[in-house]
């Protein structure tokens, strides 16, 4: 009589170790099952995601105001140089229009609400709303704007930090085009001929 073959367990499950700070699989596994409804935000956020939401919102609300303030110059400008300039405020209200895409997807995945209430825009919004009264006033009112928004999203990034580090990049991104942009209208300004 034969004896019956020993039936394998199945292997019990391994719990990787690594560096200090990183989970294992286990434990990454099991904080992914809760709270599900989530989304992207996972126990490990650790950033104020009610604080966060808001500056994207206020940062929202000045891309939509930069946008109108480009579009306006861009139909109101005339003169020798106008058709240059038009050109750059054109560009610069379709990256800002980008931006605002990037920050409304952004507060979404955070769990927010892109607040794009028209009648709120340019109180929260960080840059105004200036006609200028004539190209080389629009020219300074938009460097100025740029300026603004440089320094706001500065600060933001600096209060995000690596609490979100995904925030962060977008940040830092947008951050990047504002600059570009004021150096174009930088550049504009300085070899502006006549008044």
């Amino acid at each position: 009589m034969s004896t019956p073959a020993k039936q394998s367990s199945p292997a019990p499950a391994t719990r990787r170790t690594g560096p200090d700070g990183i989970s294992d699989t286990a434990t990454l596994r099991a904080r992914a099952r809760k709270d599900i409804e989530d989304g992207a935000i996972t126990p490990t956020y650790s950033a104020d995601r009610e604080a966060v939401i808001k500056l994207l919102n206020d940062a929202l609300a000045t891309e939509y105001v930069c946008v109108l303030r480009y579009y306006r110059h861009y139909f109101m400008a005339k003169g020798m140089l106008a058709d240059a300039v038009k050109g750059e405020f054109l560009e610069h209200a379709q990256q800002e229009q980008a931006h605002a895409g990037k920050l409304a997807e952004r507060i979404v995945q955070l769990g927010g609400e892109p607040d794009l209430n028209p009648d709120t825009l340019t109180a929260r919004s960080h840059a105004e709303y200036k006609e200028g009264k004539d190209l080389r006033d629009m020219v300074r009112e938009n460097l100025i704007a740029e300026r603004i928004a440089i320094d706001s999203y500065r600060e933001m990034i600096n209060f995000v930090g690596d609490k979100d580090t995904t925030t962060k990049r977008i940040l830092e991104e947008i951050l990047a085009q504002e600059e570009e942009h004021a150096d174009e209208f930088a550049d504009l300004l300085d070899g502006w001929i006549g008044e």
